[in-house]
């Protein structure tokens, strides 16, 4: 029984590289994405993506990954640091060069894939389950509003603002940085949409009560009414002085 069972994962793990490419995009990739990453990616990650001391193996992560880091300028990272923070992609990288990388890696392990346009389609979602879930699973580090927070050792839950609906979905599928991996056990395709069209709606919203402060929380508006209330007191108590030093 063990003989025939490694026979048959020998047989299916070979069937999958050229499986994961094929799902991934056009075989013709694969090589090509080989030659990018050995040129960009290798001195971090490895010859064959294997992961070094400084960056962890990519066997497995999927052409999500590749896409959600690439695609928000995480990588190629220029500093080795806690977390690496969003910025614009480096001059090199396209849409095409992602997808290149993303079905070489794809093929090494197979992983989460790149969702379609529907997955992530905001007005296919119901917002209101998207926000129950939102703040059941997210608001934690995310804030209620997705503007973000800091955790520990140097390390931030990111403003969701600028991040696109299938950067959102590529988000849960993969955990990058200190984020759990939220598989579609944990939550279904349909509720990541619903998630997006929540966060998508409510990043929308006008603040009713004038200056938003971040959206951060009770944090900056204590701050701001402190400061405010101690200058109002500090000038009231200027002007009472002034006035009686002009009786007498």
């Amino acid at each position: 029984m063990a003989l025939v069972g490694m026979v048959y994962a020998a047989f299916v793990q070979a069937g999958k590289p050229a499986d994961a490419a094929l799902a991934a995009g056009k075989v013709d990739d694969v090589a090509e994405g080989r030659s990018l990453f050995v040129k960009h990616c290798s001195s971090c990650h490895g010859m064959n993506a294997e992961g070094t001391k400084t960056a962890p193996t990519l066997v497995g992560v999927g052409a999500a990954a590749v896409d959600f880091q690439m695609g928000t300028g995480r990588m190629p990272a220029a500093n080795p640091g806690p977390q690496a923070p969003r910025k614009p992609m480096a001059p090199w990288v396209d849409e095409t060069k992602i997808r290149q990388i993303g079905a070489y890696v794809q093929s090494l392990g197979g992983g989460p894939q790149v969702p379609g346009q529907e997955q992530v389609d905001p007005k296919l979602g119901d917002a209101g389950k998207g926000g129950e879930l939102f703040r059941a699973n997210c608001i934690q580090c995310h804030n209620w509003v997705g503007a973000g927070g800091a955790l520990t050792q140097g390390k931030y839950a990111p403003n969701l603002n600028s991040a696109t609906p299938t950067q959102i979905y590529e988000a849960m599928v993969t955990g990058p940085q200190a984020m759990p991996v939220f598989n579609d056990t944990t939550i279904t395709p349909e509720e990541k949409r619903s998630m997006i069209a929540y966060i998508t709606q409510v990043r929308a919203q006008k603040d009713p009560g004038g200056f938003g402060l971040g959206r951060i929380g009770p944090v900056t508006e204590g701050l701001v009414a402190w400061i405010a209330g101690l200058s109002v007191l500090a000038l009231a108590a200027i002007w009472i002085t002034a006035k009686k030093r002009q009786k007498s």
